[in-house]
């Protein structure tokens, strides 16, 4: 099964003997690849729409999986349950994800390891889940179609972080490598355009983008 290079990324973080939960699975692309190629107990593929499930089951049924994947229909974690320890999410806006989490937090005690590739919002779902009791083991960069996305694992602890630390992501301040620097050079850039377009009397939102783009020029 072919997979995209952000998918590829999400399944290299996850831990051997996983029980994975693919909330948003889609197609089932990653659930199968995990399958094909990791040495996992247990994968769901969960989903809110019964679209992406009955594609999800052809694909599956197509690979011989039907037996090794667990097809699930509902609203993010309503569908989760005790015999698994991993929670990915893909694709999502970032407060999508921790509306997600908010609904049933109560799950948060037996999800030992979440994997997430948030579309927008990375900083505000990394404190939320710092909160929560997780910290940021690793985060990948990944370029797809001129598009680059973030990938965070986090795992039940607490480590203490700063803001330049959300911001950047604490992982990726230490890599610092060329698609960093890349990603990080457009939102600066977007941020500036923003900057010039917003009205004076929007005080709050020009003090906060002043705050990032000096943020941004410090660490660039």
């Amino acid at each position: 099964m072919k997979i995209n290079n952000r998918l590829k990324a999400i399944a290299a973080l996850v831990d051997k003997n996983a029980k994975v939960m693919d909330i948003g699975c889609d197609h089932a692309l990653l659930d199968i690849y995990l399958i094909e190629h990791k040495d996992i107990c247990k994968c769901v593929a969960a989903d809110i729409s019964e679209g992406p499930l009955k594609a999800a089951s052809k694909n599956i049924k197509a690979a011989g999986l039907a037996d090794k994947i667990e097809m699930r229909l509902g609203n993010g974690l309503d569908v989760y349950s005790d015999d698994l320890d991993t929670v990915i999410i893909s694709g999502l806006g970032g407060k999508t994800i921790q509306g997600i989490f908010k609904r049933n937090l109560s799950k948060l005690k037996t999800i030992d390891t979440i994997i997430l590739s948030p579309n927008n919002y990375q900083a505000d779902i990394k404190k939320f889940l710092c909160k929560k009791g997780y910290y940021i083991e690793n985060e990948e960069l990944v370029k797809e179609r001129q598009i680059i996305y973030q990938i965070i694992k986090f795992q039940k602890g607490s480590k203490k972080y700063n803001k330049k630390d959300f911001f950047f992501g604490p992982v990726l301040l230490k890599k610092k490598d060329t698609l960093f620097r890349e990603f990080y050079y457009k939102e600066l850039k977007s941020r500036e355009i923003l900057l010039a377009l917003l009205p004076k009397n929007y005080y709050w939102k020009r003090f906060k983008t002043k705050r990032e783009v000096k943020l941004l020029k410090e660490v660039l």
